[in-house]
């Protein structure tokens, strides 16, 4: 099993504690690290859906409390126990700018034939005009 294929089965194990009782979309989100540590998050719902959490912000803010803020991530698996296309939402992907370099592996689901596979791609090919401190002259 390729080390994407394991963030893959963590996403899954995360999304299994997401808080989504008013969604019921339940989605995990599994950080790899440069350090080759791996960090999940899962989703967090609020009846006020503006203070939802989702599951890559809520990996994100677990790796730089626990690892701190020199934190940079290689690789990014996202999930959901839906079976839908998920991939990271426009937040999710700017927050994740700041530790992830444009080579990062983002892999989520898509829809693809009428059907959910799980895909990857580049960080840069899903933002590629972040907004960033390396952008300054």
């Amino acid at each position: 099993m390729s080390q994407l294929d394991q963030l893959v089965q963590l996403a899954l194990q995360a999304a299994e504690n997401a808080y989504a009782p008013y969604s019921g979309f339940r989605v995990g989100a599994a950080l790899l690290l440069h350090s080759g540590q791996a960090v999940t998050g899962a989703n967090v719902e609020n009846v006020s859906y503006g203070l939802t959490i989702c599951a890559e912000r809520s990996a994100l803010v677990r790796a730089v409390a626990e690892f701190g803020p020199e934190t940079r991530i290689h690789a990014v698996a996202v999930v959901n126990l839906n079976h839908a296309p998920s991939p990271p939402c426009g937040a999710c992907r700017q927050v994740l700018a700041e530790f992830c370099s444009a080579d990062a592996l983002i892999s989520f689901p898509v829809l693809e034939n009428g059907t959910v596979v799980q895909r990857t791609h580049r960080f840069g090919e899903l933002l590629p005009f972040a907004f960033n401190l390396r952008l300054k002259p």
